[in-house]
């Protein structure tokens, strides 16, 4: 099944002391772009999330957001920073010195400095906290999956209409074509008519008009790539995953072979038609940009 790169999922677990709470949202990009927001505290578990998404993703830019809860007794080891203290000894000292300033530095003052101390739990190790986020992280990458298959379905029922919509218009160009050459044939019958009075009209001269006039319009070409490339993109909906880039060539070929038929047009009927095709080609373009 196809899949859009629209998304969200979220998804929590416990262990004995420690909870994980998962969000992730992704929306439409060429490649997989990740961005990991996750506590200080647990930096160093970055790189496993990207691997796991890279499992479950081709294509998005996804926003992963990681939070934590404390739920049961956890031993903490309370230490400072002994080299950014003695930074901040030496700079009250220079300050003191350099304004005339008594230095009333205290303990007390010094260990409210930023990032003085450090609060660490020893509960754990980096595993047993992998193993706790990896399961969050996994709920949230299901439902992701699970809400950009869903939304996938709807964006390939409406492509599907819009295809056969489009069709149906080539076909309608098609059919108008003889119409456009008979219509010709009889202007001018009538201008060299006009022209040349009882005298006979020269007909081999009025077919070859007639087939310059056909060559310069002829779209026949055109609406047989047209209908192929429709036919082809109908198929890869149908075949399912990993279409996006695919579906993205076809869309420019599409618009590509719509864009001479409209050159080419000498028809107001033929101009409108081929407007209506580069109008839904587009709409389909847009839909396919959202496609993994």
């Amino acid at each position: 099944m196809i899949k859009s790169m629209t998304g969200f999922g979220r998804g929590e677990y416990a262990g004995e002391t420690l909870k994980f709470i998962v969000e992730i949202k992704s929306v439409n990009h060429r490649y997989l772009d990740a961005n990991v927001r996750i506590p200080k505290e647990y930096a160093f578990m970055d790189t496993s999330i990207r691997s796991e998404l890279k499992k479950y993703l081709q294509r998005g830019k996804v926003d992963v957001f990681v939070t934590y809860q404390i739920i049961g007794d956890v031993n903490y080891d309370l230490q400072f920073n002994e080299h950014l203290a003695r930074e901040y000894v030496d700079a009250y000292e220079r300050m003191a010195q350099r304004f005339n300033l008594t230095n009333d530095l205290t303990a007390a003052k010094l260990g409210a400095q930023p990032e003085i101390f450090r609060l660490k739990e020893d509960s754990m190790n980096e595993e047993e906290v992998w193993s706790i986020l990896k399961q969050a992280l996994d709920t949230a990458l299901e439902m992701l999956v699970e809400t950009r298959t869903a939304e996938g379905a709807n964006l390939k029922q409406d492509m599907i209409a819009k295809l056969d919509t489009l069709k149906a218009g080539v076909e309608q160009i098609e059919l108008r074509y003889p119409e456009i050459l008979a219509a010709y044939e009889n202007r001018l019958k009538e201008k060299i008519a006009d022209i040349l009075g009882d005298n006979q009209i020269d007909e081999s001269r009025l077919a070859a008009e007639v087939v310059l006039f056909a060559d310069k319009l002829a779209t026949d070409e055109e609406t047989v790539r047209l209908k192929s490339h429709i036919d082809a993109m109908k198929k890869e909906l149908e075949k399912g995953s990993d279409i996006g880039r695919k579906l993205d060539f076809i869309a420019q070929e599409m618009n590509r072979e719509a864009n001479t038929i409209l050159s080419k047009a000498n028809d107001l009927e033929t101009s409108n038609i081929a407007i209506d095709l580069k109008t839904g080609i587009e709409k389909i373009r847009e839909q396919v940009q959202n496609i993994e």
